[in-house]
């Protein structure tokens, strides 16, 4: 057993710097829900697409050959008549991909873990925004009370002039935290990259860079900001285009583009978190099957245990209970870290066995 744990130390070490990447791409025409689906949900659906009241126009998600990139990409249409949001809301309309439930974990951040989502996009030049909302990025919470609003938001808004804005929420109440002249966009193909660390004490940061001339055209960066949602489950990226018809006079028929989908979990806990047990926390047993009980040999009681894989991601929070238990039944076999805190400080890290 001492060699099996030496060995397993040796490999986590090894591999504790990968990171979970998703990555979805066009590949051509046809068979283009097939593919989101594949990716962001094998086996499941993921489009939510106005075609249920305009089925003579087809899909509303095909892929096209960019000149500009030299490779296939997304096209989302959506038309100020017939499209809706799935026949079950008409002041909106509503043509997105997103991850789900049913979708990888990778793809399902939790808090304490950090993620990179990259993609590219491109509207027109001649783009018209809702005066209400004209979403094309969302991150999402599942569960808890503030489910119903995302947490972050990339929206168009008609204005003098119009304005692309990052808008942020940890309770129901959005506020801007930063806009932009829409016309700096338009007509242009663009990469967006955000990079959150969920908690909250968490981190964000966005920046849009144009790909002709690499110029950054939107950045925005904060380093204490509660990027939690309590209650929540999980959280979820949304991309398409979501608009409201409130002043449909104001819009036109639409096609917007997109490319090379990224969701990147990165590693959040490090080697150095690895390296010493101070034993203050022992587990037992161990191997473990479907409870682990603990005994501290403190009066510095733990707050809260981390559950991390070998790859370091992690897998689950957990709140200390009366019983000094931890439920492990859903845990896949393997090895896994504990790592206890009170108090965000570490007071003990352990290995542990699911079998």
């Amino acid at each position: 057993m001492k060699a099996f744990f030496t060995t397993v130390s040796l490999l986590i070490l090894c591999v504790i710097k990968i990171n979970s990447q998703v990555v979805l791409s066009a590949n051509g025409p046809g068979e283009t829900y097939e593919l989101i689906n594949s990716v962001l949900a094998p086996n499941y659906d993921v489009v939510e697409v106005p075609d249920c009241n305009h089925t003579s126009f087809g899909r509303h998600i095909d892929e096209i050959f960019d000149a500009d990139l030299n490779k296939n990409v997304f096209r989302f249409f959506i038309h100020t008549e017939n499209d809706n949001d799935r026949c079950k809301t008409f002041d909106r309309q509503r043509n997105e991909i997103k991850a789900y439930d049913k979708s990888p974990d990778n793809l399902k951040a939790i808090a304490g873990e950090k993620v990179i989502y990259t993609w590219k996009m491109k509207i027109d030049k001649d783009f018209q925004a809702s005066s209400s909302f004209t979403h094309l990025h969302q991150l999402k919470s599942v569960g808890g009370d503030y489910a119903s609003i995302p947490m972050y938001t990339l929206t168009a808004r008609k204005g003098t002039p119009d304005k692309l804005e990052l808008r942020q929420t940890n309770t129901n109440d959005q506020e801007t935290l930063k806009k932009v002249d829409l016309s700096l966009l338009k007509g242009h193909w663009v990469t967006i990259t955000v990079k959150i660390a969920y908690g909250n004490e968490g981190t964000y940061s966005l920046s849009i860079k144009r790909i002709d001339n690499q110029n950054i055209v939107f950045e925005y960066e904060n380093n204490a900001i509660d990027n939690w949602q309590d209650g929540a489950d999980f959280v979820r990226p949304k991309w398409g285009i979501y608009r409201s018809l409130n002043n449909v006079t104001d819009l036109r028929d639409e096609e917007v583009l997109f490319a090379d989908f990224s969701v990147e979990e990165v590693s959040s806990l490090s080697i150095a978190d690895l390296k010493e047990n101070n034993q203050k926390i022992k587990t037992f047993p161990n191997p473990a099957k479907n409870t682990i009980l603990i005994k501290e040999s403190t009066t510095d009681r733990f707050s809260e245990v981390y559950i991390y894989n070998i790859l370091g991601k992690l897998i689950e929070r957990k709140q200390q209970n009366l019983d000094n238990t931890i439920d492990v039944s859903n845990l896949k076999t393997g090895s896994y870290y504990f790592i206890f805190k009170k108090n965000k400080n570490i007071v003990s890290k352990n290995t542990v066995i699911i079998k």
